[in-house]
């Protein structure tokens, strides 16, 4: 089996490609993702987030050319814009404002690429989320909680922010920031896995 090279500093990542058996080691992309143009279908604009961090992660491998990098982007998506990670608290409150009693989007950006001879497969996998409504008291807990300031869209389904929603319809794995059937479909199918 190939190396596993996740691009990725993110913790939740991690536990999920464990969680799938999956033996690797974390390699932080320093992707510009400044460059990426987000005036495009926000399907589009997370795979090229995470084909920017996988190619960006691939050049630094210079020892394992057998690897295969893996990398991910994950935005949340609100009556068409896109919301990243807040910058300050009010932020995050605004976000949140937005978001209750409202279903919204999150997408998430796969990407894998082999390093040797650079074949790539991409997928942008797309979930559901419904908010119940919220209080500005407990928007203003949940935000004392620090949980929200690290998290696209001001919330993290995994922890606390589970208390926020009503219903998700697709991928819950895919809010949390890996969308675990789709990246096992790619890592069988296409790189031949034998993942089960």
């Amino acid at each position: 089996m190939s190396k596993i090279i996740l691009a990725s500093a993110s913790p939740r990542r991690s536990e999920l490609l464990r969680n799938m058996g999956l033996d690797f080691s974390v390699v932080v992309s320093d992707a510009d993702e400044a460059s990426v143009d987000r005036d495009v279908p926000p399907e589009i604009y997370v795979q090229e987030l995470a084909l920017l961090k996988a190619a960006s992660t691939a050049k630094k491998i210079t020892d394992r050319k057998d690897a295969i990098v893996i990398s991910a982007d994950t935005v949340v998506v609100n009556n068409g814009a896109i919301l990243g990670k807040p910058d300050s608290e009010a932020e995050a409150e605004r976000m949140l404002s937005e978001l209750s009693s409202r279903t919204h989007q999150v997408f998430t950006g796969i990407c894998v690429l082999r390093i040797r001879d650079a074949y790539t497969v991409c997928k942008a996998v797309r979930t559901d989320v419904t908010f119940k409504e919220l209080s500005k008291e407990k928007i203003r807990r949940y935000i004392d909680s620090g949980e929200p300031m690290d998290k696209a869209g001001a919330y993290g389904i995994q922890g606390r922010g589970a208390m926020l929603a009503e219903r998700i319809n697709g991928d819950y794995f895919n809010v949390v920031g890996l969308p675990v059937s789709a990246l096992s479909d790619i890592l069988e199918q296409d790189f031949e896995f034998k993942l089960i």
